[in-house]
């Protein structure tokens, strides 16, 4: 099928643009169209993608807005990618609706379309490559309450309030405390964008705001290394988890400035893209979801072979 779909491609466009139009039937093009390029986060999910590109021979492009609050730029991405009429697509989606309309677009070309990292609130992509979110979420929540002593105040910095992402993370966070640990208490739940300088502006107002505020969980890369700047700026001694890695979030937990953070798979995420979207144009049946892991990580840790496979700087 996987061969039949690309002889149909070559004959498609043969009269236009000749002998060229083999070669770009023989490499299918599948373009991934992430929520960022600024965090290491997005160059490790890459790595993954591109490793994965070639061992199934296929052409990708990876492209992002310049930051994670960019939704429309992300729209404008989108389009121009369904424009070059691709054989299959990945998307990260920084808003969990706005995509939408893009995707059916998508779905009447009979172009397949993967999720990865934050999947949209719809049944278009046959599946979903991304970390449980709830869960990841969760269990920083768990370790915060246990570094406070299960109880008192917490702020959280969430990178947006409209991707699968945001919301999972926040809403796995503050459902934990809730349900498992009453007595802690979230006084803030702010949104930076993912951006590291306005996500301290955040971390240093929460501070000030909440004299006896015990600790902040930074939702993603840019939120987590902005509290660190921003609790480092106050003076005062908190508990901060992060989320992801990066060399700054490793540099400040070896110093002891955050506890610990979840670190996704970034690598293997972007490899089950490219690889899900090479077993949809070959025909094969994808599950709705794929997990692709996570892992608490601190300083006892972060050399365990397990724990530095997926960690990135």
């Amino acid at each position: 099928m996987f061969k039949r779909r690309l002889i149909g491609i070559a004959i498609g466009v043969g009269a236009l643009a000749g002998a060229s139009s083999l070669t770009y039937a023989e490499e299918p093009y599948i373009p991934l169209i992430s929520k960022g390029f600024q965090h290491q986060f997005w160059q490790a999910v890459k790595s993954g993608a591109e490793q994965s590109a070639k061992e199934h021979n296929v052409r990708i492009t990876f492209e992002g807005p310049e930051t994670e609050a960019m939704v429309d730029k992300q729209i404008d991405m989108l389009s121009a990618a369904l424009a070059k009429k691709p054989q299959a697509l990945g998307i990260a989606a920084l808003d969990s609706k706005a995509a939408i309309p893009l995707l059916k677009r998508a779905q009447s070309s009979k172009i397949p379309v993967i999720a990865f990292d934050s999947g949209v609130d719809s049944d278009i992509p046959l599946t979903t490559c991304a970390t449980d979110n709830l869960a990841a979420a969760a269990l920083a929540a768990d370790k915060m309450a246990g570094m406070i002593g299960d109880s008192g105040e917490v702020g959280v910095i969430v990178h947006d309030q409209t991707s699968r992402t945001g919301i999972d993370r926040r809403d796995g966070f503050v459902n934990e405390m809730k349900s498992k640990h009453p007595n802690v208490k979230i006084v803030s739940v702010q949104y930076g964008g993912g951006d590291h300088l306005k996500s301290a502006e955040i971390a240093k107002a929460m501070i000030q705001a909440n004299p006896k505020i015990k600790g902040i969980f930074g939702a993603n890369e840019g939120s987590a290394e902005g509290a660190a700047i921003g609790i480092k700026e106050s003076g005062k001694k908190l508990v901060l988890i992060g989320y992801d890695s990066g060399k700054e979030q490793k540099e400040d937990i070896m110093s002891g400035l955050m506890a610990g953070a979840i670190t996704q798979n970034p690598v293997g995420i972007g490899k089950c893209v490219v690889d899900s979207a090479v077993k949809a144009l070959k025909g094969e049946k994808l599950s709705k979801k794929v997990d692709t892991g996570f892992y608490w990580y601190d300083k006892s840790n972060m050399n365990d072979p397990k724990i530095s496979a997926v960690l990135y700087d």
